[in-house]
């Protein structure tokens, strides 16, 4: 049986603590309810600005206004490239829901609206850069109809927008495309260089040749544009917007008409080649030229990477620009250098004769001119007009081979061959210029004897005729020829010639100074040129018959360099013109062209046709001697 305790009967001892527990709680509460109190007080009067602002900023939407680049033109003020504008459908996959039902709900909506076949889209994101905030262009070109559909259903597509782009758009097609370069978005690498600062995922810059390397100046500023939006975050209220400012204007040296005839002229041949006009007193290039080529528009376009490894596998490489990055031996298209060494360092006198016999006993091993010709007596100005091998194998006896480089090695340098030649568009090969140290240093002493190759005077008999392993690109021949014709300035190629603001204000010339000039005398340089004058216009030079009666005096040298046993020769000319005062160079080549008279010299004449006819009629907004373009 229990007894019901009553509450006279609890110890005094415990009921003495309720009131103080009680007490506490209570106090407990009051000091919590304070601090809530003061808390909302802080916040609404406080802070409430503060917040106000920020939970108006929560229903502002900002759009990135992308800017247009600059227009490219040729001297002439004509259009190489400009923009066109598009509505582009994008995709941000880092935006896209987390939870992957509703992420793929969300794709297979967007399929339907946008028209994107499942196995398209999936290949677009599975090919999507992994970057934060780095868009996806769907596609390009949508209707009214669903740019308003996505509108007005936002909230049902997160990570989709569409953009207002500018695309480059190419007027001339394919023409100097290896050195108009093209655009691209900026890479999480490019983002992190200080020329690129202010640049967001998804702005577009210049990626090669021209586009890269005055991207300063054609990039433009982009700008943004602000709306409020409601909880589904359509738009009901436009606010103030910053627009974007365009780009600069690039303006060329090349002549588009010129362009225009080089590339015909090298395209006639079905062969890969390439071909560099340049006036020689200031390095401005007038035309440049590479084939195959390639359509820049491409990158103009969605691609998926088997496109560009399609167009990167073409047979002929067409994104090799041949003019500044392609290495070949030259041939006798080598030997204006060889003879300027030789006359320079002494190895042998302007007038003094040589028996030509068609053939040189060189240790045994007997070497002759091509097609067997035997020349009689000349000197150099004879030989190089009939382009005499023997008489320059003899010349690659005499000069010293000794050291590091050599007599013609340290001459073939001051003239920019086997260093890269400084033009405003990068990726130039350097070339090479074989010496002792090089071949010392390639070829190390060991068990190999096919490896074990010390420099012998039979590899200078070979550079003194531009064979064995000299690489030569034409942009650097001629820079080379440029030296002869101007009296000794290595100059600067350049393609760029002003940058020009959009209010027509010229905010910058271009005018590179030579890089050094060479020590030729005078007479040296009359007799080369008299040689190249003589080959092309006198009956019995080398290219005779393609410059025979030619209106204006032109100096050239033809050169057909062997590239291996059972491969056809490589094929050069070298044009200066006109002789007496020269304005022009040009260098062509053709890749299993055979003869220099027979592929590359057609090329070089019709260019030289072409400048002087437009000469006449003011069309190539040529300078004066000295002088810039206007």
């Amino acid at each position: 049986m229990y007894l019901q305790q009553r509450p006279e009967d609890i110890p005094p001892r415990l009921s003495s603590r309720v009131p103080i527990r009680i007490a506490v709680l209570g106090a407990v509460l009051a000091a919590a309810l304070a601090m809530i109190l003061f808390r909302l007080w802080s916040l609404q009067v406080l802070s409430g600005d503060h917040y106000r602002a920020l939970a108006r900023d929560n229903g502002i939407r900002e759009i990135r206004v992308q800017a247009p680049r600059g227009e490219i033109l040729d001297r002439n003020g004509r259009v190489l490239v400009s923009n066109r504008t598009m509505l582009a459908l994008e995709l941000v996959p880092s935006e896209l829901p987390d939870d992957r039902a509703t992420r793929r709900r969300e794709l297979a909506l967007l399929e339907r609206v946008a028209r994107i076949p499942h196995p398209v889209l999936r290949r677009k994101l599975r090919e999507a850069p992994r970057y934060t905030g780095y868009p996806v262009v769907l596609r390009q070109g949508i209707t009214r109809g669903m740019l308003f559909y996505l509108l007005e259903n936002q909230a049902r597509f997160p990570g989709v927008r569409v953009q207002r782009r500018y695309v480059r758009r190419y007027p001339r097609g394919s023409a100097a495309a290896h050195v108009l370069g093209i655009v691209g978005q900026v890479s999480p690498a490019q983002l992190e260089r200080p020329g690129f600062a202010g640049l967001a995922p998804g702005d577009v810059i210049g990626q090669s040749a021209l586009e890269y390397s005055y991207d300063r100046h054609l990039r433009g500023v982009p700008g943004d544009r602000r709306f409020r939006v409601d909880a589904l975050g359509r738009p009901r209220q436009q606010l103030r917007s910053r627009a974007a400012e365009p780009g600069d204007t690039l303006r060329l040296t090349l002549d588009s008409a010129l362009q225009a005839t080089g590339e015909e002229a090298l395209r006639s041949r079905g062969l890969p080649g390439a071909f560099v006009a340049m006036d020689p007193r200031t390095g401005a290039v007038l035309a440049i030229g590479s084939y195959p080529a390639y359509d820049p528009s491409f990158y103009t376009r969605p691609h998926t990477r088997a496109d560009y490894r399609a167009l990167e596998q073409r047979e002929g490489d067409p994104l090799v620009n041949r003019a500044a990055q392609g290495g070949y031996p030259t041939g006798s298209s080598f030997k204006p250098i060889t003879a300027t060494a030789a006359l320079e360092e002494g190895l042998i006198e302007p007038g003094t004769i040589f028996n030509d016999t068609g053939s040189l006993d060189i240790g045994g091993i007997v070497v002759h001119n091509a097609g067997g010709a035997a020349n009689g007596p000349v000197d150099m100005s004879d030989a190089l007009m009939v382009s005499s091998d023997v008489y320059f194998y003899d010349l690659g006896l005499r000069a010293r081979a000794r050291g590091r480089h050599g007599q013609i090695q340290d001459w073939a340098r001051r003239f920019g061959l086997g260093e890269r030649p400084g033009i405003d568009v990068p990726g130039a090969s350097p070339g090479l210029i074989p010496t002792p140290a090089w071949r010392n240093r390639v070829y190390r002493k060991g068990s190999n004897p096919y490896i074990d190759r010390p420099w012998t005077q039979g590899d200078n008999v070979n550079l003194a005729i531009g064979q064995g392993d000299v690489m030569v690109t034409p942009l650097q021949l001629a820079r080379a020829y440029a030296a002869i014709a101007n009296g000794g300035d290595l100059v600067m190629p350049h393609l760029a010639d002003r940058v020009i603001d959009a209010r027509g204000k010229v905010v910058e010339r271009i005018r590179p100074a030579p890089r050094r000039h060479l020590p030729i005398s005078r007479q040296t340089r009359s007799t080369v040129l008299d040689g190249m004058r003589r080959a092309a216009m006198e009956p019995g030079g080398t290219s005779y018959s393609v410059f025979g009666g030619f209106p204006v005096q032109v100096a050239g040298k033809t050169g057909t360099a062997e590239r291996g046993e059972g491969v056809p020769d490589q094929s050069w000319y070298g044009a200066i013109a006109p002789f007496e005062n020269p304005r022009i160079v040009v260098v062509a080549t053709v890749e299993r062209g055979g003869f220099g008279a027979e592929s590359a010299a057609p090329i070089a004449a019709q260019i030289l046709e072409e400048y002087f006819a437009l000469e006449e009629t003011g069309g190539t907004g040529n300078e004066a001697e000295g002088g810039e373009p206007e």
